[in-house]
């Protein structure tokens, strides 16, 4: 069964801002540790047919998570998210980057601040999330990245996974 949940993915160019709002068919509680522990994120944050590695993570204000997105091949796509405050199941806030294989940031790709937000709706869970550009350029050039259809394809990861966790 197919269920009709929230999803929006808004651009506003004067932000400089992508704003997700997503609906999980799960309790909120599982939805944040879906996003805030390695051995769960590592089944579902990346694009099909991608998979997620996690190098390290250390989740707490200060903290970061540096992960590869491989493919089948096993091309790696280095990231880096940095943990700047963290409200446990209700919020945190992280900048995002993509990096290298030891967790140096690339300066030449874009970078972002994550403001993401965990809510209840009765029996499911709504995360917002609101990445910030430092610039229109950086906006733009992720979504030439097909941020969008990899938001999409990523987060029906995380239904599916959610599915599994809940039954």
């Amino acid at each position: 069964m197919k269920l009709n949940l929230q999803f929006d993915f808004l651009v506003d160019k004067e932000k400089n801002t992508i704003t997700l709002r997503r609906e999980f068919a799960a309790p909120r509680q599982l939805v944040w540790d879906a996003h805030t522990k390695s051995e769960l994120l590592d089944q579902w944050f990346a694009p099909r047919p991608l998979t997620t590695r996690t190098k390290t993570m250390d989740f707490r204000d200060g903290g970061h998570w540096h992960y590869a997105m491989v493919e089948a091949s096993g091309t790696e796509y280095w990231g880096r998210l940095d943990y700047i405050k963290i409200q446990p199941i209700d919020h945190y806030t992280a900048l995002d980057a993509f990096s290298d294989a030891n967790g140096s940031i690339n300066p030449n790709m874009p970078r972002a601040h994550w403001d993401v937000t965990f809510q209840d709706l009765a029996k499911h869970a709504l995360v917002q999330t609101i990445v910030t550009y430092n610039s229109l350029n950086e906006l733009e050039s992720v979504i030439k990245m097909n941020m969008q259809e990899g938001m999409t394809s990523t987060l029906g990861r995380l239904d599916d996974l959610l599915l599994t966790l809940t039954k």
